[in-house]
């Protein structure tokens, strides 16, 4: 597994009103729906990413406004045909 590393601001650390382990815990989750939303990761990417099981950072997702599934009006055609 790699490792990154991040600079962070102590006033934003101190905004967040978290310690370092839940600031880093928060950036990591933030990072993850971010990469979601735009498509670059795969819902289990994205949850491997920050940490959590699958179902549980599915469940996060509401809590940052975006939706759990993106299907374009073809793909849910497409799927209602197949049922």
């Amino acid at each position: 597994m790699s490792q990154l590393i991040l600079d962070v601001p102590d006033d934003s650390l101190l905004s967040l009103k978290l310690s370092d382990e839940a600031a880093a815990a928060e950036i990591r989750l933030a990072a993850s729906v971010k990469l979601y939303e735009l498509g670059r990761l795969s819902s289990g990417a994205a949850a491997r990413l920050a940490g959590i099981p699958r179902t549980l950072f599915l469940s996060k997702l509401a809590e940052y406004g975006v939706d759990t599934f993106r299907l374009t009006e073809d793909e849910l055609e497409r799927q209602t045909s197949l049922a």
